[in-house]
């Protein structure tokens, strides 16, 4: 899903140098040294961290919540599995980006998920901690048709570990481009396929957003959108400055400006991350970037797969100008499957599975779930083995 390395930044020079000193008053003569002010806010990030280690601790008797390095395609990669019953169907969620990991902030927003759901998530090659593990010696393995095996490799040890059938997957951005292969090369392993911020064309994306955006831009009455989005034109790829701007937009219009930068605190007081899963992901997001991106440009329908053996849903935000709505709905009508359907979420973007993730949920739970149960009921009996789990690390 892309953010800006270089807002991350200063965010975090910000936090790491001054944010904490405090301003220059008649009693007091000036800023706290920094590293002062850093140990209060260091104390306060600890408090915030343990409080949340309780509020959203799993207490089932049948829960599962593991977090370990699994051997996958000859390294390491990072993977959690959290939810309060371990014979609810399995839900394996893939991050965008490429190299945006979910894992270090997502705890509160699928707390609600984990009820209904063992939700799995992955730290891809290249991405958040799978990247501290490897570093860039991992670079030349950076290609789609890799990070596939990755997934499929990483979706039979979940059938093997947690003793189920078929996976639910939830791909998000660059992640249902992976998604969509993985659930076509090897449909056997899944019951369903949710899309969202879904990749459907990467050669209309750009000029089709743009389209949308002076659209809203003109509904709002948006003067300083519609002049600055006529003045740079359509961008030719991620790489032409006008992306920025177009992005810029985007986020605008979506609301996602807050959110991504909520992340950020968000990760700071997770249970069991730090400063050093934010200074991962940007890094991962750099080296994922510049090996993955001319690889997706490309993209289209025929390279995503027109025909699929397992049910195919798009839950797009209804005006997603990252991923475009509607390019998203003339992909889903190309395809044949057992089962499709558009679900929009209304008052959502790009972002609408983090955004509006308790809608996001209701429709999981009302059209995805019952594929999931229906599916376990017709596998063959596995017993109650459940498999050796990782060691946590």
């Amino acid at each position: 899903m892309g953010r800006s390395s270089s807002a991350l930044g200063l965010v975090l020079l910000c936090s790491g140098l001054a944010c904490g000193a405090r301003g220059s008053t008649a009693e007091d003569p000036g800023p706290a040294p920094a590293d002062e002010s850093y140990r209060e806010l260091d104390r306060l990030v600890s408090f915030l961290r343990a409080r949340n280690t309780e509020q959203f601790a799993l207490r089932s008797p049948r829960r599962v919540d593991e977090a370990s390095f699994v051997a996958i395609g000859g390294i390491e990669q990072w993977v959690t599995i959290r939810g309060q019953d371990r014979d609810n169907p399995v839900l394996l969620f893939l991050h965008g980006g490429p190299g945006d990991v979910t894992s270090p902030w997502a705890f509160a927003l699928f707390a609600a998920w984990e009820e209904r759901f063992t939700v799995v998530q992955w730290d891809q090659r290249g991405a958040g901690r799978t990247f501290r593990r490897t570093g860039r010696a991992v670079a030349a393995t950076l290609t789609l048709d890799r990070m596939v095996e990755d997934g499929i490799a990483l979706t039979e040890h979940l059938r093997d570990h947690l003793g189920v059938d078929g996976i639910i997957v939830v791909a998000h951005s660059f992640g249902s481009i992976l998604g969509l292969r993985m659930v076509r090369a090897r449909p056997q392993l899944f019951s369903a396929y949710v899309g969202t911020g879904q990749v459907a064309d990467s050669r209309r994306s750009h000029a089709a957003a743009h389209e949308a955006l002076l659209e809203k831009a003109r509904a709002l009455g948006d003067h300083r959108a519609l002049e600055e989005l006529h003045r740079v034109g359509p961008p030719s790829s991620p790489f032409d400055p006008a992306s920025g701007v177009q992005r810029r937009w985007s986020n605008a219009f979506e609301g996602a400006d807050r959110f991504l930068f909520g992340t950020i605190g968000l990760t700071l007081v997770a249970p069991g991350y730090s400063v050093q899963d934010i200074n991962d992901s940007v890094e991962g997001q750099l080296l994922s970037g510049e090996r993955l991106v001319p690889r997706t440009m490309s993209i289209g329908p025929a390279d995503l797969g027109l025909e699929f053996a397992i049910p195919v849903f798009f839950f797009q935000g209804a005006e997603d100008f990252t991923t475009p709505t509607e390019l998203a709905r003339r992909y889903l009508d190309s395809i044949s499957a057992p089962l499709k359907e558009f679900v929009p979420i209304e008052g959502g973007g790009h972002f609408a599975v983090f955004m509006k993730s308790d809608r996001f949920l209701e429709e999981l739970v009302r059209r995805i779930r019952p594929l999931a149960v229906n599916h376990g009921l017709d596998r063959t009996d596995r017993g109650s083995s459940r498999g050796p789990r990782p060691s946590v690390e």
